[in-house]
């Protein structure tokens, strides 16, 4: 199991606002702060910092619609790379709700209280939320749907996005993945997400909601290499 780089507090931070700031629409604000972004990057370590600068590398010999137009045909056509985490671990089912409340639950409880248009599962926001004073639940959140993350990076690594740099650097701060979480990741890769079952209640309270990572019980082989995914996700 590959362990997470070693990284001080105030670095850790600064990574997960920059992946954040990475993981987001692309527009005008981010090419005017390459430069820092870069000096940024290069302060973090080489498992962090080095796949963030080839993103950069590549963003600024692309325009700024071009790189919108990437994004877009990317992360808004393909529920494969969905950017919001209890997708991966719920998908459409009515149990995502119940997910959705305890993110927003734990964002209250820390002060935070997003607009009525913004998903509190968007790897944006946690992303942000983690490195803005809240790197323990920024954290627990993250590595509760560690699979999910996993799924997303080596489908983006498959198709040669330049988001998978990205995704890269995010899963370097995390620990590794055990062997729960990689029988999850080789369900997700297989089946895909849960689907809605008849009869299924439609709300329990966020105590009884099962471990986004071991949902679905018993084991299954190793996760297939890059290059041999089926399309259980989309």
């Amino acid at each position: 199991m590959k362990a997470a780089a070693k990284l001080d507090p105030a670095a850790r931070a600064a990574a997960w606002q920059m992946q954040s700031v990475l993981l987001g629409y692309p527009d005008e604000t981010l090419w005017r702060n390459l430069g820092l972004l870069g000096r940024v990057a290069a302060t973090l370590p080489a498992p962090v910092g080095a796949p963030l600068g080839r993103f950069l590398g590549h963003a600024r010999t692309s325009s700024v619609f071009e790189l919108a137009a990437e994004y877009v045909a990317t992360f808004d056509h393909r529920k494969r790379f969905s950017p919001y985490l209890t997708y991966f671990a719920y998908g459409d089912t009515r149990k995502r709700g119940v997910a959705l409340l305890r993110f927003k639950e734990l964002y209250r409880a820390a002060g935070l209280n997003l607009s009525d248009d913004e998903l509190p599962d968007h790897l944006c926001v946690v992303l942000e939320f983690a490195a803005s004073g809240h790197a323990d639940t920024g954290l627990r959140l993250l590595t509760d749907h560690r699979a999910g993350l996993e799924v997303m990076r080596r489908g983006l690594r498959e198709t040669g996005s330049p988001w998978a740099d990205v995704l890269d650097s995010v899963t370097a701060t995390l620990p590794g993945l055990g062997g729960r979480e990689q029988d999850a990741v080789a369900r997700l890769i297989a089946e895909g997400p849960p689907e809605e079952e008849v009869g299924l209640a439609p709300f329990a309270p966020p105590q009884y909601l099962p471990d986004p990572v071991v949902a679905v019980p018993g084991s299954r082989p190793a996760p297939p290499e890059a290059g041999q995914m089926s399309d259980g996700v989309r």
